[in-house]
């Protein structure tokens, strides 16, 4: 017995040794992981297409050939049509905080000191002077990151990396995923290599639920809010709409900061209260739209990772491997999740819970 869960105990070793062997390594080299990780995630999303396209009798190498090319493409297209639009919208809106807030001082300060009684007007110029002072440094601090990101040798290297690897990589992931899969399952030690195929049929099932589904409903928030606040006339709708779209992933902390932005905009902009009533209408039949209908339809309600979970997930993340650490914060945190919950289920029908109790109800065999 004792030789047993010594050897248990050095399985247990082993393999917590590699797995922080894994974590250091990843840690070191992560100022050359994103082309990788895009890479990987591209060839993700693109797999189930690439899987029907070859069952209707196209080849494997050619639906990859033909898939790859028709998202880069396309994304090259988007970016060319859409990033500078945003990119003037950003700049547009940081410069625009102290004139709003100069309005809000001329047209409100009175009410305020109705209600409040003598308001310090020096109070407002404080507030006001460091809005102008937080969108200056914002707005410098893009100009010298765009700067630095096309003058340093560095950072040419890695967009450079970015245009050439992540297409390369998508490429040959997409191309070999079922050989990549058939050598890892090849890999796992054969007395556990049942438990840790159910384990990874649940994580596939909630990646599937989550990442797919969660992305696809950020694509179609963004699109929505970003042309619905334009139709409306909306200054900077596209970004704020953006914005609320793609931070959706956050749960509710995209639409409170997208509500805000646009409600603060559309507050200083129109001089009627119907203009400000269509934009907090677009917001709420977002989230009525998102809520009951487009998220539990594309994401579902058995993916079991808690919202706090996940905003602390992508947390860590990015404090941990900053822009590359929020790419792979949700993969991860599903991952762990699903592992979580089994070493729970493991635990409550373990000795360690339930003691004696356990091993007087299934006592061990006697040898004979």
């Amino acid at each position: 017995m004792t030789k047993t869960v010594e050897t248990h105990n050095k399985r247990w070793l082993f393999w917590l040794f590699i797995a922080v062997l894994f974590f250091v390594f990843i840690y070191l080299i992560r100022s050359i992981l994103l082309p990788f990780v895009l890479g990987i995630g591209i060839a993700y999303l693109l797999d189930p297409i690439t899987n029907r396209m070859e069952k209707n009798g196209v080849s494997r190498g050619l639906a990859t050939a033909l898939i790859t090319a028709c998202f880069f493409l396309s994304f090259i297209l988007l970016s060319i049509l859409i990033i500078p639009i945003i990119a003037t919208q950003l700049s547009g809106l940081l410069a625009a905080l102290p004139g709003y807030m100069g309005d809000f001082q001329e047209k409100y300060t009175p009410v305020i000191s109705h209600w409040l009684g003598d308001f310090p007007l020096a109070s407002m110029d404080s507030v006001k002077s460091a809005v102008a002072d937080f969108s200056g440094v914002m707005v410098k601090l893009a100009e010298a990151f765009i700067t630095g990101l096309f003058h340093s040798g560095m950072g040419f290297v890695h967009v450079l990396s970015l245009i050439l690897i992540t297409p390369v990589v998508a490429f040959y992931l997409l191309r070999d995923w079922r050989t990549v899969t058939r050598r890892f399952n090849n890999l796992l030690p054969r007395q556990h290599a049942d438990v840790i195929h159910s384990q990874i049929v649940i994580i596939e099932k909630t990646l599937d639920g989550f990442v797919r589904g969660q992305l696809t409903v950020c694509l179609i928030l963004g699109t929505y809010y970003a042309l619905a606040l334009s139709l409306v006339g909306l200054k900077f709708g596209i970004v704020i709409g953006l914005m609320t779209g793609f931070l959706v992933i956050f749960p509710y902390v995209g639409l409170i900061l997208g509500m805000a932005t646009g409600l603060a905009v559309a507050f200083f902009q129109f001089d009627n209260y119907e203009h400000i009533g269509a934009v907090l209408a677009i917001f709420i039949i977002g989230q009525i739209t998102e809520g009951y209908f487009i998220t539990p339809r594309l994401v579902g309600k058995k993916v079991g990772l808690h919202p706090v979970w996940i905003i602390f997930g992508m947390l860590s993340g990015a404090a941990l491997f900053g822009f590359v650490g929020v790419l792979i914060a949700v993969p991860t945190t599903a991952v762990i999740g699903v592992l979580i919950r089994f070493a729970l289920d493991r635990y409550l029908h373990s000795t360690y819970y339930e003691g004696e109790k356990l091993a007087a109800r299934n006592p061990a065999p006697k040898k004979s």
